[in-house]
């Protein structure tokens, strides 16, 4: 707050005061009084004027700009009324009383949306649990009657138990303390179960899977780590080249502190300019465009749900050569609380 902005908002009351001082002059001239007393006269008048001005200035200075360089620094603006004290003068108590009337509708209002969001997202749930039983039920009964079911009509069954699955984790991964529970849990028997749920589309694409150095334990939620897995053996199957030795290499580094889980495709790779934004929600890039139809969903959940875990992912990969997947599990010594 400057002095130069709040002098030229109080302009009208400062007009008002020469008036009068000039009419109190004139006044005083007409009754003929000492020109020494109306001098004294005046000036005590203008000092306890500026006197008034400058006490109503600095209590109005220290409330606002405190308001203002509060709001600037926190994250959360709103919060703003618990990080001031309730001010001295008539118009600060207003304002003050009119900021806590906002805050407390829009708190009152925000609980009534989560409310909502929290009951849709139950409800969304509670569809997905019941609608992956009959989606489950056809496809086990494409695996026991072969002969009655093309090609295409199982595809099309395991895209829908993808996309079922991914709005699942989707909802989960906004919700993680609902359904999340970090444990040793064996990388090996993951990769296992992400394997043989992956067995028939990497038979059919000619895909060798190659597990090495995996016999190793680590602290994570095992259902929420084998999504992400999923989803990245997908997109390696998904964005595969028609090639004779196609392969998906998975393998681990440890040290000390950290292990890594490396998984490795020799796929059409990603170009240099979407590497950067494969994580991004809804981003399909080039190869989703060219190659295959793509939500640009699952690694946006993959992401989330590594975060949530206090994994690390990150892609590396050569257009037309490669693309490499890294997720780093720490060993962090607090994890073991939980058995």
């Amino acid at each position: 707050m400057k002095l130069k902005n709040y002098l030229k908002d109080k302009w009208y009351e400062i007009v008002i005061f020469i008036v009068l001082l000039i009419s109190i002059l004139l006044l005083l001239l007409a009754f003929k009084i000492d020109h020494s007393l109306i001098t004294v006269i005046i000036s005590l008048l203008i000092f306890f004027y500026i006197i008034i001005v400058l006490i109503d200035y600095f209590r109005k200075k220290s409330f606002y700009n405190k308001l203002l360089i509060n709001i600037e620094r926190l994250d959360k603006a709103y919060l703003v009324l618990e990080t001031i004290d309730s001010p001295n003068f008539y118009e600060g108590k207003l304002l003050y009383q009119a900021l806590y009337d906002i805050n407390k509708s829009m708190v009152e209002n925000i609980g009534v949306f989560k409310s909502q969001m929290e009951e849709f997202k139950e409800y969304i749930e509670m569809w997905i649990h019941e609608v992956k039983i009959p989606i489950s039920s056809l496809m086990l009964m494409a695996h026991n009657h072969k002969n009655k079911f093309d090609k295409t009509s199982i595809e099309q069954m395991k895209k829908i138990e993808n996309y079922v699955e991914q709005v699942l984790y989707y909802v989960r991964s906004e919700n993680s303390e609902k359904d999340y529970l970090i444990k040793k849990v064996s990388l090996k028997k993951v990769i296992c179960d992400i394997a043989l749920k992956n067995q028939q589309d990497l038979l059919e694409n000619k895909i060798d899977l190659i597990v090495e150095n995996v016999e190793q334990n680590i602290y994570t939620d095992s259902k929420w780590l084998e999504f992400i897995l999923n989803q990245i053996i997908n997109n390696s199957i998904k964005y595969r080249k028609n090639i004779s030795q196609s392969y998906i290499k998975i393998t681990t580094k440890k040290t000390t502190e950290k292990l890594l889980l490396i998984i490795e495709d020799n796929g059409i790779g990603i170009p240099k300019e979407d590497i950067n934004k494969v994580f991004f929600k809804s981003f399909t890039g080039h190869n989703g465009r060219i190659k295959t139809k793509s939500t640009g969903i699952g690694l946006f959940i993959a992401k989330n749900l590594c975060k949530k875990l206090g994994h690390k992912i990150e892609i590396e990969s050569i257009q037309n050569e490669y693309t490499k997947v890294y997720i780093t599990f720490s060993n962090n010594q607090y994890y073991e609380v939980v058995k």
